[in-house]
């Protein structure tokens, strides 16, 4: 097994990783939409979803991996109103559209309206 540790997603706000590679797999933790560079959120879920997706992005490219090579993701929404602006920004970078759970949850950490966690090949 292999930590996956990047200063191009926001590090771990508790006692957990960024991610694991295991078994020709990368297991990434739920990214939540801040930035990196900042400590921010931006504002509205169009915003907060694209900065999951990037999140989730670095943090599969520091393992080893790629968007397209994710299998699984799980997506989590404050308020599922937003499932369909977070589902137009959600598919231009998931392209290969790969299975999904997406729920809505009472709260995220820091009031956020989501968070993205993945499953991907390692890039051969």
């Amino acid at each position: 097994m292999k930590l996956i540790e990047t200063g191009k997603a926001p590090a771990a706000i508790g006692p957990y990783s960024q991610g694991w590679v295991a078994a020709g797999l990368v297991f990434t933790s739920g990214q939540i939409p801040i930035d990196p560079a900042t400590g921010a959120a931006p504002e509205g879920i169009t915003a907060q979803a694209e900065q999951s997706c990037k999140n989730v992005q670095a943090v599969l490219e520091a393992g080893g991996s790629s968007l397209g090579k994710v299998v699984k993701t799980t997506c989590f929404l404050a308020d599922m109103g937003d499932f369909g602006a977070f589902n137009e920004v959600y598919a231009r970078y998931f392209t290969g559209k790969p299975a999904r759970s997406c729920v809505a949850v009472r709260e995220l950490p820091k009031g956020l309206l989501c968070e993205i966690e993945a499953i991907a090949e390692l890039d051969r």
